[in-house]
């Protein structure tokens, strides 16, 4: 199947929520753009934050739409506003927490998309890493080319 290009307008995308208040927006989901990217946006609340994790085999990018990041890539931690464009290279250990005083919009785009596919699947099937058994996350976590590395330190 050749890929097709694809506009996805500001209210389109597939869109999930979870408590408290955050939010994802699938923009371009993995299958659409032959497994060459995948990217979503992501409301993330005040005090939210990511897990420690690497990915084995796709180099991920954040983009701050509005809000404060904090983001932690390898052992260096800088501190970003809107604007803020961040390059998380596959095999590298990151983490970001939403830090502001407002809550946050980030777009997030994985390449190729295959890291993608865990957030894909959690939306797909409501499934938080809390939710899960050891053993259904270390295979969720294989399947997608994720690693969890340790508690987030931010």
């Amino acid at each position: 199947m050749e890929t097709q290009g694809i506009v996805v307008l500001p209210e389109q995308g597939s869109a999930s929520n979870t408590p408290p208040r955050r939010s994802f927006a699938l923009k371009l989901p993995v299958g659409a753009t032959g497994g060459s990217i995948m990217m979503f946006e992501e409301t993330v609340p005040v005090g939210t934050k990511s897990t420690f994790h690497l990915h084995h085999d796709s180099d991920e990018v954040a983009y701050v739409l509005s809000g404060e990041l904090t983001l932690m890539i390898g052992g260096e931690v800088t501190v970003g506003g809107p604007g803020t464009c961040a390059f998380m290279p596959r095999g590298v250990p990151h983490c970001w927490k939403s830090t502001g005083a407002d809550t946050g919009r980030v777009l997030f785009l994985y390449t190729p998309g295959g890291a993608g596919g865990l957030i894909e699947e959690q939306q797909r099937t409501g499934r938080a890493f809390a939710s899960m058994s050891e053993r259904e996350l270390a295979e969720m976590l294989e399947r997608h080319g994720w690693e969890i590395v340790g508690p987030s330190p931010l």
